[in-house]
């Protein structure tokens, strides 16, 4: 064997960079469901289906191009991770190197190294072309960047990738004179709430499917989660027809209401492409393209399309960018050194908090939740309740079907925790429950009032966030974008503060019963 070509569970291209030059004559490939991949974390039963039954479903693609590949069901073999497969791999074929794209799990880069050391084979790690910027790009931008500015930008890589593939330009100038629309794309949807909102795909479960979904409430039944709802798109056809559905129903509404919540409406107008981005069944190019191509023939504001652009091009880009500069440093940063354990209801999602009821149910239900439900509810709340950002990132590891280390991590830890310290965020995101109030319904029929500070009936977001401001208030006085908030607690009388800081050292303690 000249090449062992290992393909990972979110590599599922025929595009896949280490695919380059196969010769069937010569080279293999190996694919390998095991089980530490779904309880290194406690993984929700529908991301272990969705990356399974895609799995799967691509190797049929491979075979049926006629690939030589190995690919090992958790039926099939007894290895109880990937480096025990690929050290058994080594010795069966003992090839003359190892290929793989870049993996999106620092843990795995490291397993796949160190197995290549043990047996003396080179590993060639090939760039992962999905991206459009490469992680030795971004190294260079960040360097630069780093010369003159402490910490990172995401608007400044974004405007510098807008210019590089000159999307929504006009020459050098951005379309509309503006790089951002986030003023536009922050209503909330009123007393009215969500109108004409259209149904997402739903995909029958084929046969493939149905057998994953066996094994896994087989093997996985302790495990969170339901597959009742399971309708994630596992092929790369599933995946191009939700692309069409958000780009024609959805995209035109998606830019004003994309921060908006509403009580049992979990999808609203947002893509749900991020897990068959993840996945690679879709390409971000295309992804961008059919969005551009809305605005272009004007079925689509340029607010709309900015604003989702920015997702793709700008954020997802930038944190993946972060994750490589940032490892293995970002898995154990802890700036506030907050270590409380996570509640128990965030495994159920009974609590008497409306908003969390709503959030971690739905995930709960789905495997889903909108970033501003993940970072301004669930994220805000583990800051305010000083809870541990290890276990808050597991969590969110564990629940979401598109979550993959690169991404998740540098969005948990870095922007919902400021767990890093703001290197690529400008201010912790934090706020009361007033924010809720204002972006949902949720505040409707919660037991919590959000104007209180204290009491029984205060909200917890309130209390936490008015005592969070207390203890840090030299940091905020001296951040330019927080020192806003601060100021009406330098007004307070010391006997409210100490009223606040009582009350809200009992909410900590009461957490579990909230």
């Amino acid at each position: 064997m000249r090449n062992l070509v290992i393909i990972l569970g979110d590599q599922l291209t025929l595009d896949n960079p280490a695919l380059q030059g196969f010769d069937p004559a010569h080279d293999h490939i190996v694919m390998a469901e095991v089980m530490h991949e779904s309880n290194h974390v406690w993984v929700h039963r529908q991301r272990i289906t969705l990356f399974l039954s895609a799995m799967r479903h691509f190797a049929s693609a491979l075979r049926e191009k006629h690939y030589p590949l190995t690919y090992l069901t958790l039926d099939e073999h007894t290895y109880p991770d990937l480096t025990a497969v690929w050290q058994a791999m080594l010795q069966q074929h003992q090839p003359q190197s190892i290929k793989v794209c870049e993996p999106g799990d620092w843990r795995l880069w490291q397993s796949m190294q160190a197995v290549a050391d043990q047996y003396a084979t080179p590993l060639e790690v090939m760039a992962d072309t999905h991206f459009m910027c490469s992680i030795d790009q971004f190294k260079r931008w960040a360097a630069k960047y780093s010369e003159k500015n402490d910490s990172l930008r995401m608007e400044f890589f974004y405007r510098g990738m807008r210019k590089k593939y000159q999307i929504l330009m006009e020459g050098d100038a951005p379309c509309g004179g503006n790089w951002n629309f986030d003023h536009d794309n922050r209503q909330s949807l009123g007393k009215q709430g969500p109108q004409a909102l259209p149904p997402p795909p739903v995909f029958i479960p084929d046969a493939i499917t149905q057998a994953v979904m066996g094994v896994v409430n087989a093997r996985f039944a302790d495990h969170p989660g339901a597959l009742d709802t399971f309708a994630w798109p596992v092929t790369r056809e599933q995946a191009l027809t939700v692309l069409t559905h958000f780009v024609q129903e959805k995209l035109a509404q998606f830019g004003p209401y994309q921060d908006a919540m509403w009580q049992h409406q979990p999808y609203l107008w947002h893509s749900l492409l991020a897990s068959a981005l993840n996945l690679k069944l879709l390409n971000p190019r295309e992804v961008i393209a059919a969005a551009e191509q809305r605005y272009v023939e004007g079925h689509a504001s340029l607010e709309s399309v900015e604003g989702f652009i920015r997702q793709i091009l700008g954020w997802r880009e930038f944190v993946r960018g972060v994750y490589w500069l940032e490892m293995p440093a970002l898995k154990s940063a802890n700036y506030f050194q907050h270590v409380l354990d996570l509640p128990d209801w965030f495994w159920t999602g009974q609590t008497q908090m409306q908003c969390l009821s709503q959030c971690i149910g739905q995930t709960l239900q789905t495997g889903y939740a909108h970033h501003i439900q993940r970072l301004m509810v669930i994220g805000l709340f583990s800051t305010l309740a000083q809870l541990s950002p290890q276990q808050v990132s597991d969590w969110f590891l564990a629940v979401y079907v598109d979550a993959v280390e690169w991404v998740e991590l540098p969005n948990v830890v870095g922007m919902a925790l400021y767990a890093n310290g703001g290197r690529f965020t400008s201010k912790p995101y934090v706020a009361s429950g007033a924010y809720i109030q204002r972006m949902s319904n949720y505040c409707s029929g919660c037991r919590y009032d959000p104007k209180q500070k204290t009491g029984e009936a205060a909200c917890p977001f309130t209390t936490l966030y008015w005592a969070f401001l207390i203890r840090h208030e030299a940091l905020l006085a001296a951040n330019p974008r927080t020192r806003l908030m601060v100021k009406h607690v330098a007004n307070m009388a010391e006997e409210q503060r100490l009223a606040i800081t009582h009350f809200a050292e009992q909410r900590l303690q009461q957490l579990a019963h909230l």
